[in-house]
Formats: C-alpha cells, structure tokens, sequence
C-alpha cells in the first residue's frame, strides 16, 4: 500500500492556515502560465519559477508559491508527496526542469514519487522520469528532530544518535 503523509510540521503553521490560498491545480500549462502572470510569481533566474507542489490524496497535484508551506497548498490535509517543482518557461509553454521531494513539513520519501509521475503525466507537460534531487528524511528516536540524511551518513545534528534506516514519522496508510 503507497503511504499518505501526514503533516509533521510546526503547529504554528497549522494554527495560521487561513480559509484559501493562492493554489492551482496543476492540470495544464495554460492553467500555470496564468498563476505564473496573475501571482507574479518570480523568476529564479532564466526564465525559470521555482513553486511549491503537493499531491493530495486524490491523485492531483497543486502548486502555490515558493514561499507557502506546503501544509498551506495542503489545505492542512494528508498528501501523497511534497516537494519543490522548478518550471522552465518559454513563450506559451513551460516545461518542468527540476522536481523534489523537500518539504519539512511533511517528510515524503522518495518512493512518493509514484504520486507524482502519475500526476504530471495528466498535465501534458514535459517532466523528468524521477525526482532530481531525493531527500531522505529521519526523526530522531532520542530528541526528536527532524533531520535530511546525507550521503549516507544517518546520524542527528543535534544530539549524535544514530538514526533509523527506515522513514520514521508518524503516518496514515
């Protein structure tokens, strides 16, 4: 069974959550070009707008602006993955350059991606056959924070403690 993330995140985040954001549904390149032009979304750099994405529970993906968290693209719900979404736009297209599963709030592993490719894949836009930076995410066991493992290297940056091989937060399956 595929896992459905939980929000792991601060509570003050979910307390501030107002009735609506910014969000759209990520089904087409029309639909982003217009949240692009309507939000005045920046350019990173090269005709290039980085966003926040979520998939929710039903399957669809929805981006809001880098800045949100993710548990507000949320609407403060469960999702399949999270993440960052890079677009690279051109005239009247855009097509997805770099894709991620970062988000601290709620921890996806990479294994998510499956969610995310089956997404994309009803957008008719261009995207990479996986995520192009994977993070891996762990709670420590003896303090409890949350930490990216890197390079192999599973241990917390705050009190030491070797932490697990395996995802480790709470969770809905």
């Amino acid at each position: 069974m595929n896992r459905t993330y939980v929000y792991v995140g601060l509570q003050s985040n979910l307390d501030r959550l107002p009735a609506h954001s910014a969000r759209i549904e990520m089904s087409s390149s029309k639909y982003v070009l217009r949240w692009i032009k309507e939000t005045n979304q920046p350019y990173e750099y090269d005709n290039v707008v980085v966003a926040t994405f979520i998939v929710d529970i039903n399957g669809k993906m929805w981006i809001n602006d880098r800045r949100s968290e993710h548990v507000l693209c949320a609407h403060g719900e469960n999702v399949l993955s999270a993440g960052e979404i890079t677009f690279e736009i051109s005239t009247d297209e855009i097509e997805v350059v770099e894709i991620t599963n970062q988000s601290t709030g709620y921890c996806p592993e990479p294994k998510s991606w499956w969610a995310v490719e089956r997404a994309l894949e009803q957008t008719g836009i261009s995207f990479p056959s996986d995520f192009t930076t994977r993070f891996i995410f762990r709670r420590c066991a003896k303090c409890g924070t949350k930490n990216i493992v890197k390079d192999n290297w599973y241990v917390c940056g705050v009190c030491q403690a070797v932490l697990s091989a395996v995802w480790n937060f709470e969770q809905s399956e």
